[in-house]
């Protein structure tokens, strides 16, 4: 995990991502595409931009309130703090209400624990958060490892989506594009 500390250390955007996450929301992390998006532009492309981020994936668990004002309002925070950061803040505690509604499919079972969350995280190299603790140490929450991201390899997380949708999601981020370096790899 040293590298991916290293990586996420060395960014001062980032290190300010996660700081605002720290002073809005101790608890949470951020994590999935800006993670990607930094590690492979790194290690595969042609360097990090801040600006090309679509959003920071903020995730918390809550299970006392998984009403979407709690989102909004964690979000709301996020912005007040740093405006300008396309922040997306979720409750992971909270998934199972919308998920079947926005993504389509059958419902899902209520997750128990950030770990959880992002274990189901699209694709591998993406089910991957981070966080920054009152000694400002990275601490890293990756489920299913890190080789994928570190490695730049695309593979489907079969957990929860399905090929098509993987496909539909590998044709809009164009990764083989914008991260030369990337290689493709088959879901087990």
């Amino acid at each position: 995990m040293a590298v991916m500390e290293t990586l996420v250390q060395s960014n001062a955007w980032m290190r300010d991502v996660l700081q605002a996450v720290r002073e809005v929301r101790p608890d949470a992390r951020a994590g999935a595409g800006v993670l990607r998006d930094l590690v492979w532009g790194t290690l595969f492309g042609s360097g990090f931009e801040p600006g090309k981020v679509r959003d920071v994936d903020v995730v918390f668990f809550d299970s006392r309130d998984v009403s979407r004002a709690n989102d909004d309002r964690v979000t709301a925070l996020l912005s007040e703090h740093r405006p300008g950061i396309p922040w997306e803040a979720k409750n992971q505690a909270a998934v199972h209400t919308w998920y079947a509604r926005k993504f389509g499919g059958e419902p899902v079972e209520p997750l128990t624990s950030i770990e959880d969350a992002v274990g189901t995280w699209p694709e591998t190299a993406t089910a991957v958060a981070v966080r920054l603790d009152a000694r400002d140490r990275i601490e890293v929450c990756a489920p299913l490892g890190l080789d994928d991201l570190l490695n730049g390899v695309w593979r489907r997380n079969p957990r929860r989506i399905s090929e098509e949708q993987s496909q539909a999601r590998f044709r809009r981020h164009d990764p083989l594009t914008r991260w030369p370096g990337v290689r493709v790899a088959r879901s087990s």
